[in-house]
């Protein structure tokens, strides 16, 4: 299937508030990652939807991205916060949608988006935009979480490479070669994301660090961008996976678990599995 949008996702940012709580960690996302969000949707007269569903504090949520979205220029701008699922079967949604360049769904609990916008007219529409326009679909921390088909709903870092670490669900399927983890180094997500590959080994698992994120090409092709580094899992060639065979709460054991560290610029193709590093030399972009 050849597919013409683009996804941006990216792994959250919460050194953006004082306190360690959801008003003041609101996910809110640098303008050197919106500046690229902005840019991949047609540039300052887009059409942009910003999504709060994940969010429960959606009103400052949504405040934060207008202006963050208008110190770059752009003016377009409307905030859809679904909080029934019957909110996405709306004809006025549903033409904003038709008419956007760009959705960009906010942090929080990535469960709430598959429940409130998951099989829905609302997503059908945002897929057909995805597979047949130049249509951007960006989101941060949980919204970067839902874009894959095997959707990783939580679990404890504690508990890292134990079975039963990780909970999954089905996402909203815009890619469905990847498992994507969020906020992946300050919260040592490594665990968690390798049980997540142990269950679908076919799939590659990519942990976002904060202010770090993907520009998906076409679900082909993503390059990184931002400040932080992204961690590629490939289990393609594990030799020694006993995930199927452990009850939950046992140490796991996988062996020859290919692992790459990327950072911006760097490329990676999704379907050859292949690394194309920036070369040391190169100017910082």
């Amino acid at each position: 299937m050849k597919i013409k949008g683009t996804l941006i996702p990216i792994g959250g940012n919460e050194d953006k508030g004082i306190k360690v709580n959801e008003q003041s960690t609101l996910e809110f996302i640098s303008e050197g990652i919106l500046y690229h969000v902005v840019k991949e949707s047609g540039g300052i007269n887009s059409k942009i939807i910003v999504i709060p569903t994940a969010s429960s504090i959606p009103n400052e949520v949504g405040e934060n991205y207008i202006k963050a979205f208008q110190k770059l220029g752009c003016e377009n701008i409307h905030v859809m916060d679904i909080r029934e699922r019957e909110q996405s079967e709306e004809k006025e949604n549903i033409l904003r949608m038709k008419e956007a360049d760009c959705v960009m769904f906010s942090g929080g609990n990535q469960s709430r988006i598959t429940q409130m916008i998951g099989g829905t007219t609302l997503h059908a529409i945002m897929m057909d935009r995805y597979i047949n326009d130049d249509f951007v679909i960006a989101g941060t921390s949980a919204g970067a979480m839902c874009m894959s088909k095997e959707m990783i709903t939580g679990g404890s870092s504690t508990e890292a490479f134990v079975k039963g670490a990780v909970g999954m669900d089905e996402g909203m399927s815009f890619i469905k070669g990847l498992i994507i983890d969020s906020h992946f180094i300050r919260r040592g997500r490594f665990g968690r994301l390798a049980e997540a590959v142990a269950k679908f080994p076919k799939l590659v698992g990519v942990g976002l660090a904060e202010d770090t994120g993907l520009i998906i090409k076409k679900s082909k092709t993503f390059e990184v961008i931002g400040s932080g580094m992204v961690i590629v899992f490939d289990p393609r060639k594990l030799k020694h996976n006993n995930e199927k065979i452990l009850e939950a709460g046992t140490p796991m054991s996988l062996t020859n678990l290919k692992t790459h560290v990327l950072a911006n610029s760097d490329r990676f193709n999704i379907k050859k599995k292949k690394v194309e590093i920036l070369p040391v030399d190169a100017p910082f972009i």
